[in-house]
């Protein structure tokens, strides 16, 4: 090897020793670096790590045919952090709003509408709970047809009175008043206390309820063998077959027919069914005298309004709350009832520029019809838009 090539050699070797030199001094700079900026923050832990979604997301409610939207608050989501940093704190976001403080084994969701005793084991205090629930909303010139057609329920039911004039002690009269539920709130309509008493978290032990008028003849009608038929032919929505001597009988649906035992679709005059499935041929029953299921009423709580008291135009809703309505929705021509049409509810109006009562009763009653018509129509069109369907479309087909 000569002089120049022994040169080039030791020149090569030199450099390499350098950048290695200058390798290991960076990454050792590197590590003491990362060491002195880890060391300056609060210790870790991924245990902690608690993924938020934004303030203003959309929870959807994901059962078929809803559509909820909720805008989550700043208040709630900062107080499910605090107290998920703070385990000795209760936060149970799965929980009912306004429950999120409670240990889950300890919350009372439903309620019922049986005494108790103010003595005793609780464990004892029924001797036995009514499988069903019927409302009367009533006034005390009705006391004897509601004697009547209470003692067409059996002790499966539980009887509520809604009080419209006031009265109650006046009914002390009949024994079975004296274990039946009295509410009393004065010019009140039943819907005005159904949306109130009856919400389904309430009724929720009772497989039906009745919400039933007080001008109702009952010769021919018996609850138990009612309810059997309901059974029978998978009725969540059903009212007894009217009888042809009614007053004020309207709709062909709800008149009874002699040959059968169930109905669920009629004829009616040329016109009035744009579809033979829809109301008021099909998926229909009226408001005087409807019976739900427990399923059916959770739905047809929420359709009532609230300030509309009088519940026209609610019987077109109904088949929103059941699949198939007209399926589900039927009357029951076997038990049935006699609309006696006896001025009452009616006459506790009040009468202005020169008219009856009744007449501003009627006024209200037929402006709430449109009202609720409209509401229904708008609550369709936001839903609708809200997912980007044309509601043209869908009425098309």
């Amino acid at each position: 090897m000569d002089f120049e090539e022994s040169k080039r050699k030791r020149n090569s070797d030199r450099r390499k020793s350098t950048e290695c030199t200058k390798l290991i001094a960076t990454i050792t700079a590197g590590i003491i670096f990362g060491f002195c900026i880890g060391a300056s923050f609060p210790a870790f832990s991924p245990s902690k790590i608690k993924l938020i979604s934004p303030v203003d997301t959309y929870l959807w409610d994901k059962k078929p045919g809803h559509l909820n939207v909720i805008s989550a608050s700043k208040s709630n989501v900062s107080k499910e952090v605090q107290n998920h940093d703070d385990p000795s704190k209760i936060w149970v976001s799965s929980n009912p709003r306004g429950a999120e403080r409670l240990p889950p084994a300890i919350l009372a969701v439903e309620s019922d509408l049986y005494p108790r005793r103010l003595f005793g084991k609780p464990s004892e205090d029924l001797t036995i709970e009514p499988k069903y629930l019927v409302t009367f909303t009533v006034g005390q010139n009705q006391k004897p047809n509601i004697d009547k057609a209470v003692k067409s329920f059996s002790d499966n039911f539980t009887i509520l009175l809604f009080h419209y004039d006031g009265k109650t002690t006046e009914w002390d009269e009949f024994e079975w008043s004296k274990r039946a539920i009295h509410i009393s709130v004065a010019k009140q309509t039943k819907w005005w206390y159904a949306k109130r008493f009856l919400h389904p978290d309430i009724v929720a032990p009772y497989d039906y309820i009745f919400i039933w008028d007080e001008d109702l003849g009952v010769d021919h009608f018996n609850a138990e063998e009612y309810i059997k038929l309901v059974r029978k032919h998978g009725l969540e929505i059903s009212q007894p077959g009217l009888d042809p001597s009614s007053r004020g009988l309207t709709w062909q649906m709800t008149r009874r027919r002699g040959d059968h035992e169930v109905h669920k679709e009629t004829e009616e005059k040329p016109g009035w069914c744009s579809d033979p499935h829809l109301p008021p041929c099909a998926a229909f029953i009226e408001i005087m005298a409807p019976v739900f299921s427990r399923d059916a009423w959770r739905c047809v709580w929420h359709l009532i309004q609230n300030d509309l008291v009088h519940g026209w135009g609610l019987d077109f809703a109904l088949k929103k709350c059941v699949e198939p309505a007209y399926e589900k929705i039927g009357v029951v021509d076997a038990q049935w009832i006699v609309h006696q049409g006896l001025p009452s509810l009616g006459n506790q109006g009040k009468g202005e520029n020169g008219k009856q009562p009744w007449q501003g009763v009627r006024e209200r009653c037929q402006s709430e019809w449109k009202m609720f018509q409209d509401r229904v129509s708008e609550a369709d069109k936001d839903y609708y838009k809200s997912i980007g369907v044309d509601l043209l479309n869908i009425t098309a087909h």
